[in-house]
């Protein structure tokens, strides 16, 4: 209804409750003049008589009492609209980056810990997608790898080491290192590593060239990402073709793939998960996402591993 103003609907439901404008206005903490310019409005505004006063009060209308159940349902409605977005009691909007991957189980980790914490989850593409999205209050928090270089986050932009997610190495029953229990990271120079799915300017493709360069490895990304599913069937069927993915990504083959999870040892990769958030976002549940991150319960660049230099 165009035009309708809700404090003028909260008065004349008040109104309607209390039967008397002048306990309308007590319950509401203004005048009795205040109550009776606001219905005044409002039946001009509907072009109705909603009361007719009588020596006990006032009384509704026929009209009134047809707009009464409508009225309880704007200011429902207005009620609910303010919750949605209201801190503490809307959800907690996280970017997990993929629901496959790492930040996604941590948020289930987290969720477990706090099943109290209503969570949204999505995905977006990049970090300055991600930081955008942060700065507009459209997410509250993103799980991120930073700062990648010739990158600095902005000043209102907080973030704090999450976890490190150890890398291995993925390879059909036919190549060469399928039987491995682990393989060092500089042994993989001269083997072919297909990640079609990198894309130029994301953090993941600035941790996978530093990796390549540390060990003088060669990872190829020609020819048209697919999917996981089509990269998994050309790796399954071929003899020196193989690919990175991080422990905790979530990875379904057919059984006759015999597709092998192979750990990288001495040093072991791993990639360094960063909570991100801005920092006047006053939610409650993102304090507590927080400090499940920084319980000391994840590892952070121990001994024996790597990580880029840059890595927050």
């Amino acid at each position: 209804m165009p035009g309708v103003d809700l404090d003028a609907v909260r008065t004349f439901v008040a109104a309607a409750e209390a039967g008397r404008f002048q306990d309308a206005a007590t319950d509401l903490a203004v005048t009795q003049q205040a109550v009776s310019k606001r219905i005044a409005t409002l039946e001009k505004t509907l072009a109705v008589r909603l009361f007719t006063r009588t020596a006990r009060g006032a009384k509704l209308t026929i009209d009134g009492q047809a707009f009464l159940p409508h009225a309880r349902e704007l200011l429902q409605a207005e009620a609910r609209a303010v919750a949605s977005v209201s801190p503490g009691r809307r959800a907690l909007r996280v970017d997990v980056i993929g629901r496959r991957l790492a930040p996604a189980a941590a948020l289930r980790d987290f969720h477990r810990a706090h099943p109290e914490a209503a969570l949204d989850v999505v995905t977006l593409v990049d970090v300055d997608t991600a930081i955008d999205a942060l700065r507009s209050g459209t997410i509250d928090a993103s799980f991120r790898a930073v700062t990648m270089p010739g990158r600095k986050l902005p000043d209102d932009i907080g973030a704090t080491r999450a976890f490190d997610e150890p890398v291995q190495f993925l390879t059909g029953p036919a190549h060469e290192l399928a039987t491995a229990r682990a393989v060092m990271p500089a042994e993989l120079a001269g083997h072919r590593i297909w990640m079609p799915g990198l894309v130029p300017g994301t953090e993941s493709t600035a941790y996978y060239d530093d990796l390549a360069t540390a060990f003088g490895l060669t990872i190829e990304i020609t020819g048209p990402d697919f999917g996981t599913e089509p990269l998994l069937d050309t790796v399954a069927d071929s003899r020196s073709l193989a690919t990175f993915v991080g422990e905790q990504t979530r990875l379904v083959w057919p059984a006759e793939h015999d597709l092998r999870r192979i750990p990288l040892r001495d040093p072991i990769p791993v990639y360094p998960h960063s909570l991100l958030w801005h920092r006047d976002n006053p939610h409650p549940a993102l304090d507590a996402l927080r400090r499940h991150f920084a319980s000391g319960r994840f590892d952070h660049s121990a001994a024996g591993t790597w990580t880029p230099a840059w890595a927050h």
